[in-house]
């Protein structure tokens, strides 16, 4: 699959009193393009996958290459670069035209609803992922 992108428009309520995006902020807009991403694949509810087990981020490790503004059209990307049997590692970027702002890994691991506990990724979630990325 290629890289996957959203556009997001930098809003006023993305930014610090200086009209620079709030570091946390490029982490929510990241997680909108792992959302849609997965909601291209067919599930809709991405961060629950089924009745006992759900999706939380394990680790992110993010550099900040270059501040965005308010106003800035930004492209979001997230693709597959690892799939484990009870994770995936994502690889995202936020772009503005082609200049890269921030690059970061994303570890989104499953876990068990109640004990929240690392559990497989279900077999269906897991099929999809692979074929698409062919890991």
């Amino acid at each position: 699959m290629p890289e996957f992108s959203i556009p997001v428009r930098v809003y006023i309520e993305d930014t610090d009193a200086g009209g620079i995006v709030y570091y946390v902020n490029y982490l929510k807009f990241m997680e909108r393009a792992r959302t849609e991403l997965l909601r291209t694949l067919g599930f809709s509810k991405p961060a629950i996958l089924e009745e006992d087990l759900l999706l939380v981020v394990h680790s992110a490790q993010i550099d900040y290459k270059s501040p965005a503004r308010l106003d800035d059209a930004l492209n979001v990307t997230a693709e597959i670069e690892r799939l484990g049997r009870t994770y995936v590692l994502f690889k995202q970027r936020i772009l503005r035209a082609e200049q890269c702002l921030a690059v970061a890994s994303i570890k989104v691991a499953c876990v068990s609803r109640g004990a929240m506990r690392p559990a497989a990724l279900p077999p269906t979630f897991h099929k999809t992922l692979k074929e698409t990325d062919s890991l």
